[in-house]
């Protein structure tokens, strides 16, 4: 089995540099003249590179027992996947007729322009209802969710559990940094398994419903365009 340095090393390899639109249209000219698509990519591929600068940033952490830094990175690389996962479920939807293309259209400007600092006029996706959508494909993203968060907020985990320790015979605390004590086992399972889901949501599941869609495109073209034009 990889171990998560191999595994990112190998993706350092394989990340995309850029898009041609000029290219989509030579491959499906029908399906490529919508947005929608050329967004789906241009998400995935940022969410990649994402995942992979999350991913080395919190391996280098973790390596060096810096724990607290590792597991709030990796939530964000399990919100990173969610995304990715959701984008997926949505399009698979259209595929089967559960969501209007033109909804779809808008989700994927949303996704890719959403903010919650009113920085862009899109705002953004909740990301614990992503999650939960999320778990209904890879059962226990959730609960892995809700540990790093402890981890990563002024809670009991996050400050008295892994900061101190108390002496109730000598009626004494004493004070230290437990995180890799406490949290060193459980941070590399972590990892490999948002990792490898990761995966194969990007290598797997994507590409073949990328190629539904264009199908789906090229079938559906001269109704799209009836609804567009509002005939």
């Amino acid at each position: 089995m990889e171990t998560p340095s191999e595994l990112l090393a190998r993706w350092s390899d394989s990340r995309c540099e850029s898009v041609s639109v000029g290219g989509l249209l030579a491959r499906c000219p029908i399906a490529h003249k919508w947005k929608a698509p050329y967004k789906s990519i241009v998400l995935r591929e940022t969410l990649f590179w994402r995942m992979h600068d999350l991913g080395q940033q919190a391996q280098l952490l973790f390596s060096h027992g810096h724990l607290l830094g590792a597991r709030i990175l990796l939530r964000s690389a399990l919100e990173t996947l969610a995304i990715l996962i959701y984008l997926n479920q949505r399009t698979e939807a259209v595929i089967t007729g559960d969501l209007s293309f033109f909804e779809f259209d808008g989700l994927t400007m949303q996704l890719l322009m959403g903010s919650r600092n009113k920085s862009t006029s899109h705002s953004s996706i909740n990301i614990l209802t992503v999650l939960q959508k999320a778990e209904k494909s890879h059962s226990g993203l959730v609960s892995i969710h809700e540990r790093l968060s402890e981890s990563a907020h002024p809670n009991f985990d996050g400050v008295l559990y892994t900061y101190s320790a108390s002496d109730p015979q000598k009626y004494e605390t004493t004070f230290s940094n437990r995180w890799a004590q406490l949290f060193s086992q459980e941070q590399e399972p972590a990892m490999l398994f948002v990792f490898a889901v990761f995966e194969s949501e990007y290598h797997d599941i994507w590409p073949n419903l990328m190629h539904q869609l264009e199908s789906w495109l090229r079938d559906n073209d001269a109704a799209l365009e009836r609804q567009k034009n509002g005939v």
